[in-house]
C-alpha cells in the first residue's frame, strides 16, 4: 500500500525573520571558491580517482583559478594520506593556493590529518559533526548536549595537535553537519562555542561552514538560515562564512545565489555538480551565472570543452549534453525559428555593445565554443533514424556531435537524390565519408611503453610510399603520444577535441571502433574514424585517417583554385 505523503512526511517550517534583507540585495562580486571535486565529489564516485587522475584533477582546478581545494580526507584512507603528502612533497601547490583536508571530531584522526599536512605552507583543517536531531537520536543516541560536547572537544584538540606542526599556516573551519535540518538557535549555540574555543582574530579568521548536507527546502529558507546565522552569530567579524548546498531537491544552484545575497562569504561545490546523490552545488554554473551578469568570476573557463572532457574522464560520468554553459548541445538550436532568430542576432551584434543575441545568454566564444545552427535528424523525421539505424545495421554507436554531423551528410544525400536511404545506404554512406581514408598513409605497427617520468611513448610504423616509415612520440597517454608523433611528423597541429570508443560486439574477439573529433591549424573540426582489434591501434588509426583526410582536402583544394 502506498502511504500518503502528508501523513508521511513533514512539511519543512519556515525561520522568522520578518526584517529579512537578502531579497533586495544583488551579487556584485564573487564569493570564495572552494573546489571539494577532489574529496566529496571523489567520495561519491563508482570507482574513486587514483592518486595519479588526482594529480591531473588538481592542476586543473589551479589552471582554472581555485584558490581554496579540498583534496581528501586522510585520516580515512591511505589513498587520500598518500595524495596529501605528493602534493607537499612534491611542491604541487602554489603559494596563492591552499589545501583544505576533512576529519570528523575524533583525536587519533585529528592526529593522523595533521601528519599529513606537515610541511605544507598553509592549510585548511575542516572538522565536522552532524547536531541534527535525526542524527542526535538515530546514529549518536545521544543529546544536545553530547554532539555539543564533540564540537568543542574536537576544537580543542585540532589547537592543540596544530602546536606540533608550527611550519603550516594553519585555518580552523567547523561545519555543523546537516545545518539544513537542525534548530537554528542550537546550531548557533554550538558554533559560538567552536569560535570561543578557537579564539580566531580579524588575521586568522575562522570558517564556519553551513552545509545543506540534504537539501531540505526551498532556497528562499535557506536564504533565511543564512541570514539569521549571519546576524546572529557572536565575532562575525572574524568569520568567514561558508555554504555548502547539496542538490537533493533540484535548487542547489538558487539556493547558493540567495546565500551569498544573505551574507554568505564562501561557497563549497563540485565542477559540474559532482557529489553524493543528487550532488554537490555546481560551480561551473554558479561561476557562468555571476559572468552573464558582468560580475567576473575569477574563475577561468575560456575553455569549456577541455575541462569538460578532463573532468569526464577523471569521473568516469559523462556531462549531461544540456548542462548550462558546458553541455555539448546547449549552444546548438534544433528549431529554424530559434536559428533565424540567432543568425539575425550574431548579423547585429557589436563587438563593443554588450550582448544581445535572442536564446543566446552568453557568447559561446566566451568559454571556446561556437554556435552551430544544426537541424538534426532524428527518429521522429520523415528521414530520420540515422544514428538507430547504423547502430542495429552495423553496430556504430556514434557520439552526439558526429551523429549532428553526419545526419546532415544523409539529408544532403537525400535531398540530391529525392529519394529516402536504406538502412544499406546509410553504412555505406558513413563508411565512404569516414572509415576509407586509407591513403596514402595506413598504420603497420603500434608500440607502446611507459617512460621514467610516468608518461606513454609510441613508436609507430607507417606505409605509404617505397619504404616503410617510422616515427616516435611523447605524451600524457598512448593517445596523446600518438598526436606529437603524428604532428612532428606531418607538420600539422592536429589536435583531439573528443575522444569516444567502443566495442562493435561482444566477445574475446571483438573489433573496436574508434571515434576522434579533431581540430586542424586554421580551427576547422572535423571527425576520424577507426576500427581494429585493439582499442588504441584503433585511435592512432583514425588519427593517421585525419592526415589523410587533410592532405585530400588539400589536393581538392589546390585543383579546385587551377581550374
Amino acid at each position: 500500500m502506498i502511504t500518503h505523503p502528508k501523513t508521511k512526511y513533514s512539511a519543512f517550517k519556515g525561520v522568522a525573520l520578518p526584517k529579512r534583507v537578502w531579497p533586495s540585495q544583488q551579487i556584485t562580486q564573487p564569493p570564495i571558491w572552494m573546489s571539494t571535486d577532489l574529496r566529496d565529489g571523489n567520495q561519491a564516485l563508482i570507482n574513486p580517482m587514483s592518486v595519479e587522475t588526482k594529480l591531473r584533477f588538481f592542476k586543473q582546478l589551479v589552471a582554472i583559478g581555485f584558490k581554496q581545494i579540498e583534496v581528501g580526507f586522510p585520516a580515512a584512507s591511505k589513498a587520500d594520506f598518500d595524495f596529501v603528502r605528493r602534493l607537499i612533497e612534491e611542491r604541487h601547490i602554489p603559494d596563492d593556493v591552499t589545501i583544505e583536508v576533512l576529519v570528523q571530531a575524533r583525536y587519533e584522526l585529528i592526529q593522523r590529518t595533521v601528519e599529513s599536512l606537515r610541511g605544507a605552507k598553509q592549510a585548511i583543517l575542516h572538522m565536522y559533526n552532524p547536531l541534527a536531531p535525526d542524527f542526535r537520536e538515530i546514529v549518536y543516541n545521544t543529546d544536545k548536549s553530547g554532539v555539543k560536547q564533540i564540537a568543542v572537544q574536537g576544537t580543542r584538540w585540532v589547537k592543540e595537535l596544530i602546536q606540533g606542526a608550527p611550519e603550516v599556516n594553519w585555518t580552523f573551519q567547523y561545519s555543523p553537519v546537516v545545518f539544513s535540518g537542525t534548530e537554528l538557535r542550537f546550531a548557533k549555540e554550538v558554533c559560538d562555542q567552536v569560535v570561543s574555543t578557537w579564539q580566531p582574530s580579524r588575521d586568522n579568521k575562522v570558517i564556519i561552514n553551513l552545509p545543506a548536507t540534504v537539501e531540505m527546502s526551498t532556497p528562499n529558507v535557506y536564504a533565511d538560515q543564512i541570514e539569521w546565522m549571519h546576524t546572529h552569530l557572536k565575532q562575525r567579524q572574524h568569520i568567514i562564512l561558508s555554504v555548502h548546498p547539496h542538490n537533493d531537491r533540484g535548487t542547489a544552484v538558487a539556493a547558493a545565489e540567495l546565500a551569498i545575497m544573505a551574507g554568505a562569504d564562501r561557497v563549497e561545490g563540485c565542477l559540474f555538480g559532482n557529489g553524493e546523490r543528487t550532488g554537490n552545488v555546481c560551480l561551473v554554473t554558479l561561476a557562468m551565472n555571476l559572468y552573464t551578469q558582468g560580475v567576473h568570476p575569477n574563475l577561468n573557463f575560456s575553455k569549456i570543452d577541455e575541462i569538460r572532457s578532463l573532468v569526464e574522464q577523471c569521473n568516469q560520468l559523462p556531462v549531461h549534453p544540456r548542462h548550462p554553459y558546458a553541455g555539448e548541445l546547449v549552444y546548438t538550436a534544433f528549431s529554424g525559428s530559434h536559428q533565424d532568430a540567432i543568425k539575425k542576432g550574431l548579423a547585429q551584434q557589436s563587438d563593443k555593445g554588450p550582448w544581445r543575441v535572442p536564446y543566446l545568454p552568453l557568447d559561446p566564444a566566451d568559454v571556446g565554443r561556437s554556435y552551430d545552427a544544426v537541424v538534426r535528424v532524428n527518429s521522429q523525421s520523415g528521414k530520420g533514424g540515422v544514428s538507430f539505424l547504423l547502430a542495429n545495421h552495423a553496430g556504430f554507436d556514434l557520439p552526439r556531435k558526429l551523429q549532428v554531423a553526419f545526419s546532415q551528410i544523409v539529408q544532403n544525400h537525400n535531398d540530391r537524390t529525392g529519394r529516402e536511404a536504406t538502412p544499406q545506404q546509410i553504412v555505406d554512406l558513413f563508411e565512404q565519408t569516414y572509415l576509407q581514408f586509407g591513403e596514402p598513409y595506413r598504420l603497420i605497427n603500434c608500440e607502446i611503453y611507459t617512460q621514467i617520468d610516468g608518461q606513454h611513448g609510441v613508436t609507430l610504423t607507417l606505409g605509404g610510399g617505397q619504404h616503410p616509415i617510422t616515427i616516435k612520440g611523447v605524451g600524457n597517454g598512448p593517445v596523446d603520444a600518438a598526436c606529437n608523433a603524428v604532428n612532428q611528423w606531418s607538420g600539422m597541429t592536429l589536435r583531439i577535441l573528443n575522444y569516444h570508443e567502443h566495442a562493435m560486439q561482444r566477445g574475446a574477439d571483438s573489433s573496436a571502433v574508434c571515434y576522434l573529433e579533431l581540430i586542424d591549424q586554421s580551427s576547422h573540426a572535423f571527425f576520424a574514424v577507426a576500427q581494429d582489434g585493439n582499442i588504441v591501434n584503433a585511435a592512432v588509426k583514425a588519427l593517421v585517417s585525419g592526415v589523410n583526410y587533410q592532405i585530400t582536402e588539400a589536393l581538392a583544394s589546390a585543383e579546385a583554385v587551377n581550374e
